[in-house]
């Protein structure tokens, strides 16, 4: 065993001792068997997802350490498009909810001085990773950040640190500080997807972790992209389907009111026809002929209705009354002889449908008879010749 190797194994014994619940792991079962049978007393399994997996610190991408490191619990992401999927949760954990660290004041000048005191803490950051004391990498992390906070490769490091203490949101948010800072950076993708997997959020780590590989190429990145990239495919699959059947669905929808704007059309065209607007009918109730006894099929009504005198009477309410009278019984007519409105209007009508009867004939027939003398006797007297007197 050589010094590399004794180094992770302190590495993974320091973790065990902040972390003992990992033991139950089921990829640790042999280690966990062994310490039982040596007479160890485990503690009891707990119910937190809150697992660590210090041992992946260094970075080498051992393969037990990799598998460690995507193995907490199993809880169910709300709201997210693949709750509907049957996606095997393994390695999923609650989100963390701590305080976030300091992120540094960037519009603050930085001296030489300041950056010779940044790379400082920084190399006893990487002491502290060396000793598998995490918690105090972050400190030093977060002390070189504050004395050079426009530095990503700073952001990013204390990002790896919290991914290894299974806390994602806090990786998450100094990887997009360091995005921002750097969007070419390699190192931010890689840490903020595998923070993402941590979270269930498989499409997210897949674009990340695919990203950064094609960034900056590692072994250990590549690993971590084909973990994910088969539960990301069926993410984005489901969302694609969901999506069609919205598509789908919005399509049937317009078609739906399409067709009943045409069905609606088609009513009212209807309705209109059946109070008398319509070809057959005439005026609102003259259905089969014209008012005032004139013949029925309505040789020419595009003639009457192209008349712009007879379309605005028609308007009036009186003589709209007096044609509904005359329609029911034309004999009515004579009862409108004496109204000038209604008898210019029947005149009219008249002369486009010639054939009916005219609302003055008979008025000037009983005014000729009136003027014809009862008998002819008075004329006759007058013409007849005196007779002579036989006498």
């Amino acid at each position: 065993m050589n010094s590399e190797d004794i180094k992770l194994l302190r590495e993974f014994v320091k973790v065990c001792e902040a972390k003992p619940e990992i033991l139950h792991l089921p990829e640790l079962s042999f280690y966990k068997t062994w310490l039982e049978s040596l007479g160890a007393k485990l503690p009891a399994k707990s119910e937190s997802h809150g697992h660590s997996h210090g041992h992946g610190c260094c970075g080498h991408a051992h393969e037990q350490e990799k598998e460690t490191h995507f193995e907490p619990a199993e809880p169910v992401v709300e709201d997210s498009p693949e709750s509907d999927l049957d996606i095997d949760k393994d390695g999923v954990i609650d989100p963390d909810e701590d305080v976030p660290h300091t992120m540094g004041d960037e519009s603050m000048e930085v001296t030489d001085e300041m950056l010779e005191q940044s790379s400082s803490k920084r190399d006893e950051a990487m002491s502290a990773i060396a000793e598998g004391n995490l918690d105090k990498a972050v400190e030093f992390f977060t002390e070189a950040i504050k004395l050079n906070p426009v530095s990503a490769n700073l952001y990013a490091k204390r990002a790896s640190i919290y991914v290894k203490l299974l806390k994602p949101n806090a990786a998450i948010r100094d990887c997009n500080k360091a995005l921002e800072l750097n969007p070419d950076s390699a190192q931010p993708y890689k840490w903020r997807g595998k923070a993402y997997r941590l979270l269930g959020e498989w499409e997210h780590a897949y674009q990340d972790l695919n990203k950064s590989c094609q960034l900056d190429y590692d072994d250990d990145t590549n690993e971590a992209r084909r973990e994910v990239e088969p539960k990301a495919k069926r993410v984005m699959e489901h969302k694609r389907k969901l999506e069609r059947k919205k598509e789908e669905k919005e399509l049937r929808e317009r078609r739906e009111k399409i067709r009943k704007a045409k069905e609606e059309n088609e009513k009212a065209r209807k309705d209109q026809e059946a109070r008398g607007h319509g070809p057959g009918s005439f005026y609102g109730g003259f259905p089969g002929g014209m008012p005032g006894g004139m013949p029925g099929g309505m040789p020419d009504i595009s003639g009457l209705f192209s008349d712009p005198e007879l379309l605005q009477a028609f308007q009036d309410p009186e003589v709209a009354q007096a044609m509904q009278d005359i329609s029911a019984n034309p004999a009515n007519i004579i009862k409108y002889q004496n109204n000038p409105k209604i008898k210019k209007i029947i005149e009219k009508m008249s002369k486009k449908f010639p054939g009916g009867p005219d609302i003055g004939n008979d008025a000037d027939q009983d005014d000729d008879r009136s003027s014809v003398p009862e008998s002819g006797h008075s004329s006759a007297h007058h013409n007849i010749p005196s007779q002579p007197d036989i006498d």
